[in-house]
């Protein structure tokens, strides 16, 4: 900290041994390396075969990406190159000199298959069908997924799967050592595979998009919110493309494009949280609506339904707003009952309660969530934000209170604790 200027102040931020006047390239510099981190990890995962050493390579390139005089003109490709480069710096040390050879000539072969022509074109997909491998435990695949392709901190990731996060980094170690061990093929599997992962290619899509889209203002910054949130939709798409008889792949596609469509509108000039119902649909992206309508007829077309497609056409009902300025909350309702019967959970079942108390009143509302397993919800703010609501139409202004310290008390992300903050200053 020897300099006495405000570039110990950047160094505060995260950018160590930077004047002045490069804080912001520092700052410009960091995201970049984020942006470029799924597919430059994805690259050397493909071409290494260890998720670990490409993680790690990846990451030592960042570090001395950072610490340049000047940035590099293609960040991506400066990182890929010097990070390779690395990772054979690391072979050569862990190796004997014969075997270094053989290894360096493995390498430098797979660098010409990434010109071949790939079935799914783009190595970020390759490799999240690799971490779905059937041979990994099904409760690891999905954040082995977050982990290694979209770069989510381990705690976002527990935070997500509901457990703590020592047993969460326990989980992806594991699944790594497995992928390594097991001599799992970095290759695509035949295509008639591909059903048989779909599942949890899906899942891993919705769940890396669900931490981008509630993590407004919080762990996450708002350019690697966007980042993850547009790569979560390019992958989406694409598996749609890829799989247009899949009908669940076309939903998923669909969900994730209306959630997107809504962007513009779901924070106000403060960063504050603005509730879907609130939100002013002039905002929302009609040609993203247009296209998800398209696929939901896709989907529809092929007569098999899933929980993506119900749960896509709840969201397509809450679109409808921009044309037909209302919500058709009995449909809503309707819909909410076949997803319960889909893909039960407390959670739906809560979104379910919400719907109710719009059709029938707050007290029934408040009936279906007291049938809830508290327990289970202790933790989880949307319960809390969902009581508080229900018990604030019901006239019952200090429950509702009561329920929103609790929802405040679990350290909600800052647009939704603005908009927390400021319904509660509504009730006292």
């Amino acid at each position: 900290m020897g300099q006495a200027h405000s570039g110990a102040q950047g160094r505060d931020r995260g950018a160590p041994g930077l004047a002045d006047a490069g804080v912001t390239l520092q700052a410009d510099l960091a995201q970049a390396i984020m942006a470029a981190r799924p597919r430059v990890v994805a690259a050397l995962a493909a071409q290494l075969r260890d998720l670990d050493a490409a993680e790690e390579a990846f990451a030592n390139a960042a570090a001395s990406a950072l610490a340049l005089a000047e940035p590099p003109r293609d960040v991506a490709a400066w990182l890929f190159i010097a990070a390779k480069r690395r990772a054979l710096d690391a072979i050569r040390k862990a190796r004997s000199e014969a075997r270094t050879a053989d290894a360096l000539g493995e390498v430098s072969e797979m660098a010409d298959i990434l010109e071949l022509p790939e079935p799914i074109p783009d190595e970020r997909l390759r490799l999240l069908f690799i971490c779905c491998h059937p041979a990994l435990g099904a409760e690891v695949r999905a954040p082995l997924a977050l982990k290694v392709i979209c770069g989510l901190p381990t705690p976002a990731i527990a935070r997500l799967f509901v457990v703590s996060e020592a047993t969460m980094f326990q989980r992806i170690t594991r699944a790594k050592a497995k992928v390594r061990e097991a001599g799992i093929a970095f290759e695509l599997p035949p295509r008639k595979a591909w059903p048989e992962r779909l599942g949890a290619v899906l899942l891993a899509l919705e769940l890396a998009f669900t931490a981008a889209y509630a993590d407004a203002g919080g762990e996450l910054s708002a350019a690697i919110e966007e980042d993850l949130g547009a790569e979560v939709e390019r992958l989406a798409l694409l598996v749609a493309e890829l799989l247009p008889q899949e009908p669940e792949a076309l939903g998923l596609a669909a969900l994730v494009l209306l959630a997107r469509s809504r962007a513009g509108a779901r924070l106000d000039g403060e960063g504050a949280m603005v509730p879907l119902s609130q939100q002013d649909a002039s905002l929302w992206d009609y040609a993203r609506i247009a296209a998800a309508r398209g696929l939901m007829d896709r989907a529809a077309a092929l007569a098999r339904s899933g929980p993506y497609q119900v749960m896509a056409a709840i969201q397509l009902t809450h679109a409808r707003r921009a044309f037909d300025s209302g919500v058709d909350w009995g449909a809503v309702l309707r819909l909410y009952d076949v997803l319960v019967a889909l893909r039960p959970s407390p959670m739906v079942a809560l979104s379910r309660a919400l719907a109710l108390a719009q059709v029938e009143g707050a007290e029934a509302g408040l009936a279906a969530l007291e049938a809830l397993p508290a327990e289970r919800l202790a933790l989880a703010r949307p319960y809390h934000v969902a009581r508080a609501d229900m018990l604030a139409r019901a006239g019952r202004g200090d429950e509702a209170v009561a329920a929103l310290d609790k929802a405040l008390a679990l350290a909600p992300p800052k647009a939704e604790r603005l908009f927390l903050e400021r319904r509660r200053a509504a009730l006292t």
